[in-house]
């Protein structure tokens, strides 16, 4: 269960150390280097750095083993452990930001989040939609014009009104400090019956509004309970272990740009029991919106994050292939370990809990201050 790393690229991290807390870490050449200091005692802190590649390269640090050997620990939490890769950035995600998702949003809308409905809308809206919507761009005269036809045919959703118009969903995922990382559990509420995993990119943006890299993620997401009402989202979206994001941030430099990031191909494989495999991609060159015009709807004269934020891109994957009976789609059972996978970012692999046995979440703002500070950090 490898990280599948490249040698080349600055990457940094987080790691949880026995006796000691939650440790900023830089990816040498496959070893694992503990640069916490008082110029960077958070990955927040490190990613407001001008010099921040050269911090990466050569701060003073301690080595903590090779990249397999932390990974291959245990996820106990007092466990020497890879945590999310950030800590004190809010996290944000963008939603209906790919055509063919943006079907699925709407289909969950209309069954009401009843899975045993989705076939039939599915078609009815297909039939209608076609393929009108794959190359709109958002807030153009032709996406407008779109949206005229479909509100005469009675099929305009709000899902629509973000996926083609000016203005771009942009959501709170989870509060600072609450994603999980690789080898960690994810949860899903429960009372959901309809929910699948979201494979992302995910943008890690300073205060400044710079994007200074990239990692993975995953968006948990619960069909049924955003379906039954919009107003449900931080329901669906927003619980225990339900963001997922690593394993490490891959820095923008000369071998990593925002055109890599453009076009970056993600994979997701679903293994449960029985030996049930399901496999899934999505693609960045499908997105509808730049990511650059995603980071300034979330940041900018409007709102500021004075300790940055990490931005999901939203997903071209909805699953529809059915698991359990016919006409009801794909859901999770508790077991499932989910992978996404990105040449350039690695991997990313988590266990499929109800929000409730998972881990709870204990460690916040609060608690990273008064071990920064007993640590002689601040």
């Amino acid at each position: 269960m490898g990280l599948d790393l490249p040698e080349e690229g600055h990457f940094v991290g987080r790691v949880w150390r026995a006796g000691a807390g939650p440790c900023v870490v830089a990816l040498r050449k496959g070893r694992v280097v503990d640069i916490t200091s008082r110029d960077a005692p958070t990955v927040s802190a490190l990613l407001e750095r001008d010099d921040l590649l050269a911090v990466v390269d050569s701060a003073p640090g301690e080595e903590l083993g090779s990249l397999d050997e932390i990974a291959g620990t245990s996820v106990a939490p007092d466990a020497t452990r890879l945590l999310a890769p950030c800590d004190l950035q809010a996290v944000k995600a963008c939603g209906v930001t790919f055509a063919r998702s943006m079907i699925e949003r709407v289909i969950e809308e209309r069954a009401g989040g009843d899975p045993t409905r989705a076939e039939a809308i599915r078609g009815r809206v297909g039939a209608v939609v076609g393929e009108r919507l794959r190359d709109l761009v958002p807030g153009s005269e032709a996406a407008a014009e779109v949206k005229r036809l479909l509100q005469a045919e009675g099929l305009w959703s709000q899902y629509l009104e973000v996926g083609i118009g000016p203005d771009a969903e942009v959501f709170t995922k989870c509060p600072p400090m609450a994603a999980v990382g690789w080898g960690a559990e994810v949860g899903l509420h429960p009372i959901s019956r309809w929910n699948n995993p979201e494979p992302e990119v995910v943008l890690a943006v300073d205060s400044r509004g710079q994007v200074r890299g990239a990692t993975l993620g995953n968006d948990v997401n619960l069909r049924d309970v955003e379906g039954r009402s919009a107003l449900l989202l931080g329901k669906a979206k927003d619980n225990n272990a339900s963001a997922s994001i690593g394993p490490f941030v891959r820095l923008l430099d000369d071998s990593f740009t925002m055109d890599d990031v453009r076009r970056l191909e993600l994979t997701l494989t679903v293994e449960g029991e029985g030996g049930y495999r399901m496999e899934g991609r999505s693609s960045m060159a499908e997105i509808s919106r730049d990511p650059l015009d995603l980071v300034a709807q979330a940041h900018g004269r409007h709102h500021q994050y004075p300790d940055g934020f990490m931005l999901y891109l939203g997903t071209l994957f909805a699953p529809v292939e059915d698991r359990d009976a016919p006409g009801q789609g794909f859901t999770h059972h508790l077991g499932d370990r989910v992978t996404i996978e990105a040449k350039g970012l690695g991997s990313l692999v988590n266990t499929v809990r109800l929000a409730t046995e998972a881990p709870p979440w204990t460690f916040g703002a609060g608690a990273l201050m008064r071990n920064l500070a007993r640590r002689g950090l601040l």
